[in-house]
């Protein structure tokens, strides 16, 4: 596949606390087989035609043991910078995006593309990626994801069914979301700045700061985010198929 000048970075998130998981080791370091988890999403970025460069987003203190552990253990040449992530998931990607304005990553100039990831998507493949790439050049900004399988019902506070969307509408959102470097790190600076952080995905941020609808492009049913034990289970079937 032929692809333009233009830089594409990726952003993998992997400061999240794993709760659900019920273990004390953070979800991303699990192994499955001997390997982290965060080890599979990275083997796919840093594999890439598509991808350049990556920033990894870390939760905070564990910026040395990722670079020793993960990083350098396994000779992920693509990752450019870890960085320390906030709170909250926004936080986390602010400081991805500040990496890259701020030079950490070559970027021409902010001219480029960033994909923004979940860590625990360990399922990501080139497929998608390239899928999204073609995307975000037509479009500026989109987002993985895949037709809901299931009827969805809207609730009220009481727990009644309110509404219920056809389901040729209804998709489930993944990662990657990809976006014009310029455009997100404007979109994420302007949340910043006006403190709107009721939102829980990159695409809502660029819908409400900048006013700009966002393409979805199907990704695959196996790109799932190992959140619980049952998770584990799954993705070693998934691994043991492969």
């Amino acid at each position: 596949m032929s692809k333009s000048h233009k830089k594409c970075t990726a952003i993998v998130l992997s400061a999240g606390q794993g709760k659900r998981m019920g273990t004390s080791v953070q979800k991303q370091y699990i192994e499955i087989f001997g390997k982290p988890i965060i080890y599979y999403t990275l083997k796919t970025f840093q594999n890439s035609q598509i991808i350049d460069s990556i920033v990894l987003v870390v939760g905070g203190g564990q910026e040395q043991f990722a670079k020793e552990e993960i990083v350098e253990k396994y000779h992920f040449t693509k990752v450019t910078a870890i960085v320390a992530g906030g709170a909250e998931r926004y936080d986390s990607v602010w400081q991805g995006l500040k990496a890259i304005r701020d030079g950490k990553v070559e970027d021409t100039d902010g001219d480029g593309y960033v994909f923004i990831h979940d860590g625990a998507r360990m399922f990501v493949d080139e497929a998608t990626l390239k899928r999204g790439y073609e995307t975000v050049l037509k479009h500026r900004a989109c987002v993985a994801g895949m037709p809901s399988k299931d009827t969805v019902k809207v609730v009220d506070e009481e727990g009644f069914a309110v509404q219920t969307p056809q389901r040729k509408y209804v998709w489930t959102v993944q990662t990657p979301q990809i976006f014009e470097t310029s455009l997100i790190t404007e979109a994420y600076s302007k949340l910043m700045r006006e403190q709107c952080i009721d939102v829980t995905d990159d695409a809502m941020v660029v819908e409400q700061m900048m006013e700009l609808p966002v393409r979805l492009f199907e990704a695959s049913y196996e790109n799932i985010k190992i959140t619980t034990p049952e998770d584990l289970e799954i993705a070693e079937g998934f691994l043991k198929k492969g």
